[in-house]
């Protein structure tokens, strides 16, 4: 059945319950959170002792909020989260974020208050997020910025949707999205999701039409059959990434300690993926640069690649990595080639990969990438660039001509997909790979991470092109 998550992402008024001025308190976190992030809708704050927290007016219980509130949010107690909901199915509210744990995961007494939990819901028509959740944060709509979290900060933005089975891996996400700029708007922690699990929240960024590409962690898929479905439907109009815990003996003791779910086998998995369109990333690291990928291009593109280089040894691991993810490296055009000849020197590498030697400047990058563009259609899928800056270069100027054609040849009929690597000591690095970002082109800090990027938009042009 779908689930409308609408109030769970882009709520009106949301209430805290066990909101808190003391920062180290999961209430106060979340509470200031929702500040951080510039939430625009209502926020009420419950807490027994009523009165004002943080310049806000605070209900004393739950069954005070009137009308209704679009979201409750629960950061309280276990053994006090029931009373909580039984409030809210008493109260109206028909939309819970828990986020403590205490249930399914916790032995003989979480199970039972897991079964209570519910018993309550379902007979009050309450829909449960979590519980044993790090919470959530959407920032894909700048209009309606949302964070239910007690997470340390905010992901740097974009259009990629994060979904996890790990809280802890959530915050890693986000820290990476800083370090890596990698374009995550959207973190979903799960926890138990005793209603909301990885295929509901699949379901509703498959929908977003502001999310243009999703990412899994996932150790267990709950029905499996409904997942594939699912995944099968969202994957014709957007990428899915999915790294799954748990492939290794000791891995799948460690998924049934987590989650109490067996994990699938290998095998398994892959005829699953294959038959849903959803890429398998096989570690944290490739998942993470996989998104940077298709988050910069998510309909793909062919595996046809040239490799523009200023410098031998980081095109040749370059192509090495670009044949492992397989991706190819046709000839050059001969027309191509022959203009290259005649601008460039002589000991330069006319080939692909091309080899524009360490002294090339804007002029020669310039030409080089012009003359790439024009015989992209009938030659190449994908440029990756490779810019090693050597002391005697200023990388200023090539970066601005780079970025100035590459943002031109975006807004024409039919834009060629471009890459870029700067490799070396760059002080200015941050400005430079924002410059470039800004034109549209991702910025990688190595080859072999350029190559994993490209070769996750090729196989999800591929899976889409055999569906």
């Amino acid at each position: 059945m779908t689930v409308d998550l609408h109030r769970f992402f882009r709520p009106a008024s949301v209430a805290i319950v066990g909101a808190a001025e003391r920062e180290t308190s999961s209430g106060g976190a979340v509470l200031r959170n929702m500040k951080i992030a510039g939430y625009r809708g209502r926020i009420i704050p419950v807490n027994p002792k009523g009165g004002e927290i943080l310049g806000l007016p605070a209900k004393t219980a739950l069954r005070e909020v009137s009308p209704p509130a679009d979201l409750a949010v629960i950061v309280v107690r276990p053994d006090l989260i029931l009373q909580v909901v039984r409030e809210a199915a008493e109260s109206g509210h028909r939309n819970v974020l828990i986020l403590p744990g205490g249930f399914a995961e916790a032995g003989p007494e979480g199970l039972a208050r897991d079964a209570e939990l519910r018993r309550l819901t379902a007979e009050a028509g309450i829909t449960v997020a979590g519980p044993n959740c790090a919470g959530d944060i959407d920032l894909l709509d700048p209009d309606q910025p949302f964070a239910a979290t007690f997470l340390r900060d905010m992901p740097r933005g974009g259009s990629v949707a994060f979904i996890s089975q790990s809280g802890a891996i959530a915050e890693e996400v986000i820290a990476k999205s800083h370090t890596m700029r990698l374009p995550f708007g959207a973190i979903v922690s799960v926890g138990n999701a005793v209603h909301l699990g990885i295929t509901e929240y699949l379901e509703h960024y498959g929908r977003d039409e502001r999310c243009k590409a999703i990412a899994l962690y996932v150790e267990s898929f709950g029905d499996g059959e409904r997942f594939k479905a699912v995944a099968r439907e969202v994957s014709r109009v957007k990428p899915i990434v999915a790294l799954v815990g748990g492939r290794t003996l000791p891995g799948t003791g460690a998924v049934r300690r987590h989650t109490g779910a067996d994990a699938m086998e290998n095998e398994a998995l892959d005829r699953m993926f294959a038959a849903c369109g959803v890429i398998r990333a096989t570690s944290l690291r490739r998942l993470l640069i996989a998104c940077k990928g298709v988050g910069a291009f998510p309909q793909g593109f062919g595996p046809r690649v040239l490799v523009l280089s200023n410098s031998g040894g980081p095109g040749v691991i370059t192509t090495d990595s670009a044949f492992r993810e397989g991706l190819a490296l046709p000839d050059l055009p001969e027309t191509f080639a022959a203009t290259l000849r005649a601008a460039v020197p002589a000991e330069a590498a006319v080939a692909n990969p091309l080899d524009l030697l360490a002294d090339a400047r804007e002029d020669r990058f310039a030409l080089t990438l012009d003359q790439a563009l024009k015989h992209a259609h009938t030659a190449f899928d994908a440029i990756l660039m490779i810019h090693v800056v050597p002391f005697m270069v200023d990388p200023t100027p090539v970066v601005a001509k780079l970025a100035e054609l590459a943002a031109a040849q975006y807004g024409g009929p039919r834009p060629i997909p471009i890459m870029h690597t700067m490799m070396g000591t760059l002080p200015q690095r941050e400005a430079l790979f924002g410059q470039l970002e800004a034109a549209g082109v991702p910025a990688f800090d190595d080859g072999e991470e350029m190559a994993i990027a490209a070769g996750t938009c090729a196989a999800y042009a591929a899976a889409r092109g055999m569906r």
